[in-house]
């Protein structure tokens, strides 16, 4: 999926301006409020990201998924006219795409993996265990950890005003970068400095998410078994 490119958007920014006056964060450079925001949304136990963004291979990725310190997820993913549920839980991950999403899925594969979509479309499909296409959504910790990899994208953001998000009050943070996106990252000013949303605009990879629903509840409940296909047993030509 398009762990890295909501990455880059998410966590490109600490550095640059002061805050002063009745500002939000008074006294306070942008660096610490981004660093702040990055730590209490990692120690958040929950939340719920939603949003699009566009991986350099090109395409357009759409997700919205909440998901838990655990690894507990619900929520959608699609690219395209595809689209799959797909929901996490005792350590098991479950999808449920329509047919266009399994084609687009089993491309690489041979024919009678192929043909194997129209078994699967509508159906709840057990994940094979490493799988990692599609886990690394449902990872809370490691989705945030990827967001700051590289230091160098998280300098030089500025302060750009206050607006709202969801309802909630927040802080502007932007970037221009040399590549020529301009990077936003929008955060709480009230309670924890939870990250609301982030935005790239321009450049190669552009997007926009938003995160909300802290600390909420992950109910993402074992699909029937009559619902559920395994797809390893499925291609060994054994009952699901």
């Amino acid at each position: 999926m398009a762990t890295a490119s909501v990455s880059v958007a998410l966590l490109t920014g600490c550095g640059g301006d002061s805050g002063g006056g009745s500002e939000p964060f008074e006294g306070q450079s942008a660096d610490d409020i981004a660093a702040k925001a990055v730590e209490a949304t990692k120690q958040a136990k929950s939340l719920h990201m939603k949003g699009d963004v566009r991986p350099e291979n090109g395409g357009t990725v759409t997700i919205d998924v909440s998901v838990d310190q655990e690894k507990n997820c619900d929520g959608t993913i699609s690219t395209g006219e595809a689209r799959a549920d797909v929901r996490h839980t005792d350590a098991t991950l479950y999808l449920r795409g329509d047919e266009r999403y399994w084609r687009n899925a089993l491309e690489q594969q041979p024919a009678a993996s192929q043909r194997m979509a129209q078994k699967l479309d509508g159906k709840w499909v057990k994940v094979p265990a490493g799988d990692e296409a599609t886990a690394g959504v449902c990872d809370k910790q490691g989705f945030l950890a990827a967001m700051d990899e590289d230091e160098s994208e998280r300098q030089g953001m500025k302060r750009d005003g206050t607006t709202e998000v969801g309802g909630q009050d927040a802080l502007k943070l932007t970037k221009r970068t040399s590549g020529g996106e301009t990077l936003a990252l929008y955060v709480a000013t009230e309670g924890e400095p939870y990250i609301l949303k982030s935005t790239t605009e321009g450049g190669k990879s552009p997007g926009s998410v938003t995160f909300s629903e802290y600390n909420e509840p992950v109910n993402a409940e074992q699909p029937s078994a009559d619902q559920t296909v395994d797809l390893e047993q499925l291609a060994a030509g054994q009952p699901a």
